[in-house]
């Protein structure tokens, strides 16, 4: 059977492989000239099982109010007359109920774990070069209340199958020497040592051209319109290209792996899907002195910021902006970011040359994402990864080219079945 796949980031791609894979004659369309230019292009790096936590969460709530109005904030609301941003950020708060917020922790860690395997094993069969550095992922904490919770956490990830263990700040300096100019303030740290970090868009990049090599179509330059439908069956996607000629493009199932544009497209047909973009920024940096650059990736709880070293680039990414499908860069979150690097690393890169960028993360209220089928006849879905999409990409291709071959599914996960 034809499978079209919409969309070619990183969520795209691994699906367009692992389809590929299972037998199904493959192509994909994307609004973009090559694999991985929006949301996969410039993200944190890391490959981070051992942060299943949803933001959605009991404490969210109060600290969403700590941040309120601050423009150096981790969070930044612009509110807008959009019922979409209201609905979802109700059903956010929704999510952080206890109950709610334990599921989702424990659906995002059971497909983590799984995706984790998968991608191991995808590396180690196709070659491919990413910039992977599998030195585990260190959280900091820089203040005593912060650590106090850290046992519990660890305990609540080993639960779940993900290794971690509490570091003292002389373990934590062991581990990652370039971290002694904030050792002062260090409280202490957990480190994950089967996380891993890479760049999400060479790996997009390089796995697209083994795509291609398999036999997988890509049409690049192809905007898509709309979904062209007969009640509850997909007749087709009607596209333009880069001259804005339009046309049909049909095959025997499709696949929706737009990101943060995926409700868009499917609600004509009547088909919510609670995703929301969330903007998140980054700084790429070239490595001054590779003493003072870690290799082992971080994240400050703190924060909010996480830093991964990209071969002989530093990447420092976080903030989260609700701010609808604005992709505008602020110069002010970037500034934000420029100033963690330079108190946390001074002289680890040169900040004179940062590069700032901007994407939108396809966030759904309980971070859980979107896969199995629609209420369609022939349409899927693998979308609403939030700022999980590299650490589950592999997994959530895997499964869903199961699902879609009749497989059982691999893994415990809320995965999508029509209501009726």
């Amino acid at each position: 059977m034809h499978v079209l796949v919409l969309g070619a980031g990183i969520t795209g791609v691994t699906t367009a492989w692992y389809l590929r894979r299972a037998g199904f004659d493959v192509s994909v369309v994307d609004r973009q000239p090559e694999a991985g230019l929006e949301t996969s292009y410039a993200n944190g790096g890391q490959i981070s099982v051992s942060h299943p936590e949803p933001w959605a969460n009991p404490a969210a709530p109060f600290i969403a109010l700590r941040w309120l109005g601050r423009s150096d904030g981790p969070l930044l609301f612009r509110p807008r007359r959009e019922l979409a941003q209201w609905r979802w950020a109700l059903a956010f708060l929704r999510e952080c109920l206890p109950a709610r917020s334990r599921r989702n922790t424990e659906a995002i860690a059971n497909l983590a774990v799984y995706s984790a395997a998968q991608l191991r094993s995808l590396r180690e069969e196709l070659g491919l070069g990413y910039e992977f550095l599998g030195h585990g992922i260190l959280h900091l904490f820089f203040s005593e209340r912060e650590f106090g919770k850290a046992a519990e956490r660890v305990a609540l990830l080993a639960r779940h199958g993900i290794r971690a263990r509490l570091c003292s700040r002389a373990e934590m300096l062991a581990l990652e020497p370039a971290l002694a100019a904030m050792a002062p303030g260090l409280a202490g740290g957990i480190h994950a040592p089967d996380d891993e970090s890479g760049d999400a868009f060479r790996f997009t990049q390089a796995l697209a051209q083994k795509c291609q090599e398999a036999g997988v179509r890509f049409y690049y330059g192809t905007r898509i319109d709309r979904l062209a439908h007969t009640g509850g069956l997909i007749d087709g996607i009607e596209v333009r290209d880069s001259a804005g000629r339009s046309g049909l493009l049909s095959a025997g199932a499709y696949v929706v792996c737009l990101g943060s544009y995926s409700a868009r497209l499917v609600a004509p047909l009547g088909e919510r899907l609670p995703i929301y973009p969330v903007k998140g920024y980054s700084i790429t940096v070239p490595v001054a002195d590779p003493a003072h650059a870690p290799s082992v990736s971080l994240t400050d709880e703190s924060a909010r910021i996480v830093c991964s070293r990209l071969g002989n680039r530093l990447r420092i990414a976080g903030t989260a902006e609700l701010a609808g499908f604005d992709t505008s860069v602020d110069a002010q979150r970037g500034q934000n970011i420029l100033r963690w690097l330079d108190q946390r690393l001074p002289g680890a890169a040169h900040a004179e040359r940062a590069v700032l960028w901007a994407g939108l993360r396809p966030a759904t209220p309980g971070n859980v994402p979107i896969i199995g089928k629609s209420e369609c006849v022939n349409l899927w879905y693998n979308t609403g990864h939030g700022t999980l999409g590299w650490t589950l990409a592999c997994g959530s291709a895997a499964a869903l080219a199961g699902l879609m071959s009749g497989a059982p599914p691999p893994v415990r996960f809320p995965f999508r079945r029509p209501r009726r």
